[in-house]
């Protein structure tokens, strides 16, 4: 990676507490989202995550959902199409699905930038580290994920909630309005 992309990676993304406290803003190019006060934020656990937050779980679920915003460096992280059929690749449908029968893909456009929504439930093939051909896969059942390619002009960023369907289902409103609320 070039020295530039490091100073590009601070430009294009400030994680600030919010004026007034208990929030934070997200910003990304200069598009601003206060999260959620209930989303616990977190110090990511590798260079690129750009930020981490934990996601309260629901009553009855075992795990709280982990929401991250994903950044790889200007232009780089793979095409939307290539990210959609990755994420959909670390779930397995129920027997006699297929994965696009449990999948819905979604484009839209926030304050002007390109955005590509996925959601995608089944069992969760989960494994550490993500990309080591030789990590162990736990399988865990009832998991859902919402995706977001935001392809804003400094981009991309990848935007994943990632939890229990239910945690997931009782998010979902919540994390809308936050990727709908980012503004200049």
């Amino acid at each position: 990676m070039k020295r530039s992309s490091g100073v590009l990676l601070f430009a294009a993304i400030l994680i600030q507490p919010a004026a007034g406290g208990g929030k934070t803003t997200v910003t990304l190019d200069g598009l601003k989202s206060d999260a959620p006060a209930s989303w616990k934020t977190q110090e990511p656990s590798n260079k690129f995550r750009a930020y981490q937050f934990s996601v309260p779980k629901a009553a009855g679920d075992k795990e709280d959902g982990e929401l991250v915003i994903f950044f790889f460096g200007a232009g780089s992280g793979g095409g939307v199409d290539d990210n959609l059929k990755r994420w959909k690749g670390m779930f397995q449908p129920p027997e006699g699905k297929s994965i696009d029968d449990v999948s819905k893909v979604e484009k839209h456009k926030i304050a002007g930038v390109d955005v590509t929504y996925l959601d995608v439930k089944g069992t969760y093939l989960s494994k550490f580290p993500p990309f080591d051909p030789n990590a162990k896969v736990t399988k865990k059942e009832n998991f859902r994920r919402l995706g977001v390619v935001f392809a804003s002009e400094n981009g991309p960023y990848f935007i994943t909630l990632t939890g229990p369907a239910k945690t997931v289902d009782e998010s979902k409103k919540t994390f809308d309005d936050w990727l709908k609320g980012f503004k200049k």
